[in-house]
């Protein structure tokens, strides 16, 4: 993560701790305070991502009467600030109080370097996708791409895509589970393109009863039919000069897809019980979260109306698939329904986030949204849990922060894929892996692989 704030503020009393905390943090800018005021000096100073805070300071140094003011004073200061306060064995009670208060975690002592680490490391993980957030969220109204939040190689993919094809007037088709923002998609086509000043005109296909559709797409003349009172435009007419979005293009009914079909090709039309041809200047934006190809084969859809609408064609990716965008999207809903709601929630469990990471989304992007409105309505605490977003955390596994232990876990999985391709055939794995054969029986061994 780029810019990434390494900046620790340890707040502790004793020398000797003092020494083996700056010792275990050496790859780290760490900023040592021994009392409140200087823990307050420093954090105004250096504005440090995590701050591990004693509670027994000067002048209560066998209490926690100064740590918890300091922890309250520098919670006011600096909100987002990941506090990690370090308790004895017997102050259990003050460390689930001060995660009330809004602590991020404790830590027990003795110290153990290795573990305060990992605690340490997830700090920062967590307050710099915040901070990402931030930024996001005050850049949204600036961005063509406006209530798009993509971190994810795979969904920055389809926004270059879309930046590209923006300023062109080729009609696109934007494909999607429902749920992954294809009107967000077909928004941002339109503010980037040279009729963003003109008018954006959307009609769901799925949602209009199909004897309706046709009127409401190409307007009707007086008389055309029972209830014709008057001469009546159509989203068609209404979209001339701007774009016109068909959503949902692949419930289109199939009597009414020669008709568009021939719109797409002339950009010219009749109202119905019209002889009048009109001819309009738009841009078409087409979405489905249907297989066209596969509707084609059963007959549900024209192969050449798919094509016309198919010039260019943008995959937007499931929740499921955009790598790091679940943690990210959570972050930001929860701030915005803190300030909707008016509530001020710091953030999730570990276990929230572990199954926030692990949860398929099948609703996508529509799912989290509905889940972290209703975890922020309901949430009793400070910190979201699973139970608050209804999501089970029994089977959830944090993803790990360990570059070893990702490169043992993709290593593993790539080993049994390529025996269970190769019907335990240790040449083909081996061919399949592009390593040797004792190279593959090697890593076998390491990891306990059996054929």
């Amino acid at each position: 993560m780029a810019d990434v704030n390494k900046r620790l503020l340890v707040v502790e009393d004793d020398i000797g701790l003092q020494s083996q905390l700056k010792w275990c943090f050496d790859d780290q800018e760490v900023v040592i305070a021994g009392d409140r005021s200087e823990a307050i000096a420093h954090l105004r100073r250096y504005e440090p991502a995590v701050v591990l805070l004693d509670l027994g300071l000067p002048p209560d140094p066998g209490g926690a009467t100064e740590g918890i003011a300091t922890l309250e004073e520098i919670l006011t200061i600096a909100p987002r600030t990941k506090v990690i306060v370090v308790t004895g064995n017997d102050e259990h009670d003050n460390a689930v109080k001060c995660i009330g208060i809004g602590a991020y975690d404790f830590y027990q002592k003795p110290i153990d370097p290795t573990t305060l680490a990992l605690v340490v490391e997830r700090a920062y993980r967590v307050y710099n996708l915040e901070l990402e957030n931030n930024k996001l969220l005050q850049g949204q109204h600036k961005s063509p791409l406006e209530g798009i939040i993509a971190t994810s190689p795979q969904m920055l993919k389809a926004c270059r895509t879309v930046e590209k094809v923006a300023p062109s007037d080729i009609t696109t088709l934007l494909y999607g589970e429902s749920g992954t923002g294809k009107e967000l998609f077909a928004r941002a086509l339109h503010e980037l393109s040279p009729r963003a000043n003109q008018k954006m005109v959307s009609i769901n296909c799925a949602a209009i009863p199909a004897n309706l559709l046709e009127s409401e797409l190409f307007g009707y003349e007086k008389g055309a039919f029972t209830g014709a009172a008057k001469q009546t435009r159509g989203k068609i007419e209404y979209a001339d000069g701007g774009t016109l979005f068909l959503d949902e293009i692949g419930d289109l009914p199939i009597e009414l897809q020669p008709k568009l079909l021939r719109f797409f090709q002339e950009r010219s039309f009749e109202r119905i019980g019209g002889r009048q041809e009109i001819s309009v200047d738009i841009r078409i934006i087409c979405a489905t979260h249907k297989d066209l190809k596969t509707l084609i084969t059963e007959g549900g859809f024209r192969e050449d109306l798919y094509y016309r609408i198919s010039e260019i064609t943008i995959p937007i990716p499931p929740l499921r698939e955009r790598d790091g965008d679940t943690l990210v999207l959570a972050k930001t809903f929860i701030d915005r329904f803190n300030k909707e709601l008016g509530r001020s929630l710091r953030g999730f469990t570990e276990s929230a986030i572990a199954a926030i990471e692990q949860h398929a989304w099948p609703g996508n992007v529509r799912e989290i949204e509905s889940r972290l409105k209703r975890a922020v309505i309901l949430a009793d605490g400070n910190y979201i849990t699973p139970e608050d977003l209804e999501l089970s955390d029994s089977l959830a596994e944090p993803i790990p922060f360990n570059l070893k232990q990702v490169r043992e876990d993709a290593e593993r999985k790539a080993i049994t894929r390529a025996l269970s391709y190769s019907d335990d055939n240790i040449s083909k794995a081996a061919n399949l892996l592009g390593i040797t054969r004792p190279t593959l029986y090697s890593i076998m061994a390491k990891y306990d692989i059996k054929q």
